[in-house]
């Protein structure tokens, strides 16, 4: 989703986030930067990190943004990275993704490979999690069909741009 937003959008920027899970049967090298707790730790001791957590016993963070300048960062992150993310930039916008159901989500886990515990537990993770998730969020938006999901995300993005023009100086957040 993130990518097709960007594919899109040329003037937002993926941060590349780092994770010390072990990377899955058919998933991209480039999907995260794979690491070892190791250099995950090192990387936290040295400030390295603008958030990261703990998820499933697995650790992913999201290095301190280095963004081209001109460009907008948008970040692919969960729930308690979102939460670190507001309270380090409070100006920043929070999109909630929601699959349309949990029998969609879990269908999304296992066509993708997870193994049966992992998506137990994920699932398990998501209802815990999307209360508070809704009361950070400045926007949910479901996703039932990718291409109306990245439109609407693709809208968001250009009202807060066209908000910061519009008041170069204001707080363009607006919830919904």
């Amino acid at each position: 989703m993130a990518a097709r937003l960007v594919q899109r959008d040329p003037t937002l920027w993926l941060s590349r986030s780092w994770t010390t899970r072990d990377r899955r049967d058919g998933e991209s090298e480039d999907a995260y930067v794979f690491v070892d707790r190791a250099a995950f730790d090192e990387r936290i001791s040295s400030g390295g990190f603008l958030e990261w957590a703990e998820f499933l016993g697995n650790r992913y963070g999201t290095p301190v943004p280095e963004c081209p300048p001109g460009r907008d960062v948008l970040l692919e992150i969960d729930v308690q990275g979102a939460a670190q993310v507001k309270q380090r930039c409070p100006g920043a916008v929070v999109v909630l993704l929601l699959p349309p159901s949990s029998e969609d989500q879990e269908m999304r886990l296992r066509t993708r490979g997870d193994p049966d515990e992992h998506v137990r537990m994920r699932l398990a993770k998501a209802a815990e999690e999307v209360d508070a998730a809704r009361r950070l969020a400045d926007f949910v938006v479901v996703n039932r069909d990718v291409d109306r999901a990245v439109d609407e995300l693709e809208a968001i993005v250009l009202s807060y741009r066209q908000a910061a023009r519009a008041d170069p100086g204001g707080d363009t957040r607006r919830g919904s």
